[in-house]
């Protein structure tokens, strides 16, 4: 298993700061909350490749339907270009119901946003490959020119595409599946009648792992290269925490993510994430 940490606020300058704390105690990915207003993730994450060399970069998570699928290619290969092959883009349909997600226009709808996601997806395929190529999507197009000029940006260091997690809705079919065709499951349960949220427990992960397995054998592919990943909050003093994220392994999950978003305070988050990260990561031992 492999253990990362989000920053839930913060500027450039603590990102590159606390990237480089993470590194230095032995975490393995480092990540930043993607806003629709406010400042930039990928200038973040750029800044934390200036300051690493090993740990992985991503976002948690970028609401891809909100994003021009190009601009995402560029930022992300950039990011990707810096470190070396380090990113992971994490991404998820974006929240509904939330005023400051929609502050700049109208929420279209799940199944709009689905649609615009699988589209994105999809386009991003084509976009990473560093040639010009033709797309007749609904809501995304591009014309084929056989010269560009000036010519397709470079690819990512990563091929044949930058590591993709895609936000899963357990045990609904048609969110499983696009999960499990790209390379890693960010879990979602949807509540039961009356609920405003579902409860993600080990025994769940696991179901939702095996549904993964099987979707991915129908297709020809297996799980080698392929994340499960667990997210929830441990204590830096909390003796058992290695314990608890040991039940998360055991159902499956290759990653644990370690979120605190309890508060976005600046002057409360930084002194809070510096004695977590110095903890380091939950590992048994």
């Amino acid at each position: 298993m492999r253990y990362g940490f989000v920053l839930p606020y913060g500027d450039a300058r603590t990102t590159a700061e606390l990237a480089s704390l993470a590194e230095e105690h032995g975490w393995d990915g480092f990540f930043v909350w993607e806003s629709i207003w406010g400042l930039d993730a990928w200038a973040m994450l750029a800044a934390a490749a200036m300051t690493t060399e090993r740990i992985r970069l991503g976002t948690m998570l970028t609401p891809l339907p909100r994003r021009k699928p190009w601009d995402v290619a560029g930022q992300t290969s950039t990011v990707d270009n810096l470190s070396n092959g380090r990113v992971i883009l994490a991404t998820g349909l974006g929240v509904a119901g939330m005023d400051r997600f929609w502050l700049f226009e109208d929420d279209p709808g799940r199944k709009v946003r689905a649609e615009m996601y699988d589209e994105s997806l999809e386009m991003l395929q084509h976009l990473w490959r560093e040639e010009p190529f033709e797309f007749n999507g609904k809501y995304f197009k591009s014309r084929k020119v056989d010269e560009l000029d000036p010519p397709p940006p470079p690819a990512p260091v990563q091929q044949p595409r930058i590591p993709t997690w895609v936000v899963g809705a357990w045990p609904a079919p048609k969110s499983m599946r696009r999960a499990a065709l790209q390379d890693g499951w960010l879990p979602h349960i949807s509540p039961e009648p009356g609920e405003k949220e579902g409860t993600l427990t080990p025994e769940v992960l696991a179901d939702g792992v095996e549904w993964i397995r099987r979707e991915r054998a129908k297709h020809g592919l297996g799980m080698d290269g392929y994340d499960i990943v667990a997210e929830g909050t441990t204590k830096a003093d909390d003796p058992t925490a290695a314990d608890e994220v040991r039940k998360w392994a055991d159902a499956g999950a290759t990653w644990w993510i370690d979120a605190d978003w309890s508060s976005l305070d600046p002057d409360v988050v930084r002194p809070a994430a510096e004695a977590r990260l110095k903890a380091g990561p939950p590992r048994p031992n």
